[in-house]
């Protein structure tokens, strides 16, 4: 997995990301600056796969921080309750604040998300059998009644369609004007390969981590807000991507090993590329309709999530 074959391969599936759709656009056609085609392509075609490639990167990321972190390959933002914190926190956005402005939204979310994660970490310290496929079904059900809260008064309120609308993750709506708060996740990817090191470490344990004069806490709250910021511009923005955090850090370590570093660069490339992947199966399988890229990447990723668990049975 040479970066440079990575990234040949992610310039194709982009270039052919562009031209798959509804709209009939090829390349002839951005000849005439001001043609419908082109309008289409640069208030459509481009601002959707800027999209995917920050979502795939950004989520994938997120699942890497969380895995090094809590030392558990099947902990990632979807076994751990966070994607379902976010969206509570999306329906306590809606039912406070009427009118609620994406930015309002944004931080309702994020709080939600933040707690939702701490908590889950706080559970874990707590669990004394820490088995590797045990955690995650514990953040699954911790999910599932975060889930099951935000379904209740969603149903309370009146609101269960729109609710429903933040659980499949879609890229068909997005154009220009209404992608732009997925650039946070490019600072965000800066910060966490400057810190790349200190997550490695903190992932070693408290005590290592303190008695190489870490400080531990500080290190893991930070990667922690890195997550739920990533999750909810994501969420927000796109919906739920389920199992994107899971399965790309580990087909990422199984090949390059568990030094954050270096398998970053990997995985935010191999993010991106397993989502635009998605997105083009989703648009061609029943053309001229179209597959939610939630629905897409959860069949497959159930699929690589399940075979990894076997995997770690039969290598344990």
């Amino acid at each position: 997995m040479k970066i440079r074959y990575m990234i040949i391969t992610l310039i194709i599936l982009s270039f052919l990301s562009l031209f798959v759709g509804v709209s009939h656009i090829t390349p002839l056609d951005l000849l005439n600056f001001k043609s419908d085609e082109m309008e289409v392509f640069l208030i459509s075609r481009v601002p959707r796969l800027v999209a995917i490639l920050l979502a795939g990167a950004g989520m994938s990321i997120a699942g890497l921080i969380m895995q090094q972190l809590s030392r558990n390959k099947f902990v990632s933002p979807t076994t751990a309750g966070t994607l379902d914190a976010t969206r509570l926190g999306i329906l306590v956005s809606m039912l406070l604040f009427t009118n609620a402005s994406t930015i309002e939204k944004m931080v309702v979310a994020f709080a939600f998300a933040l707690a939702g994660t701490l908590l889950f970490m706080q559970i874990l310290d707590r669990i004394k059998f820490k088995d590797a496929i045990f955690i995650p079904l514990v953040g699954l059900m911790f999910g599932n009644i975060l889930s099951s809260i935000a379904t209740f008064f969603a149903y309370k309120a009146n609101v269960i369609q729109n609710m429903s609308a933040w659980l499949q993750g879609d890229f068909s709506m997005i154009m220009k004007g209404r992608y732009e708060l997925l650039y946070i996740s490019i600072p965000v990817l800066i910060v966490t390969y400057l810190y790349a090191n200190r997550f490695t470490v903190a992932g070693m344990g408290e005590d290592f981590s303190k008695n190489l004069g870490l400080a531990y806490k500080r290190v893991v709250n930070l990667g922690l807000i890195l997550v739920a910021l990533i999750t909810t511009t994501v969420v927000l923005t796109v919906g739920v991507i389920p199992f994107l955090g899971l399965i790309i850090p580990n087909i990422v370590s199984i090949f390059k090993g568990d030094h954050l570093q270096k398998t970053l660069p990997h995985t935010a490339l191999l993010g991106a590329i397993f989502l635009i992947v998605c997105d083009i199966l989703g648009r061609v399988l029943i053309y001229p309709y179209e597959i939610s890229i939630s629905l897409m990447v959860g069949v497959i990723g159930s699929g690589i999530f399940l075979y990894l668990l076997f995997r770690r049975k039969a290598y344990a």
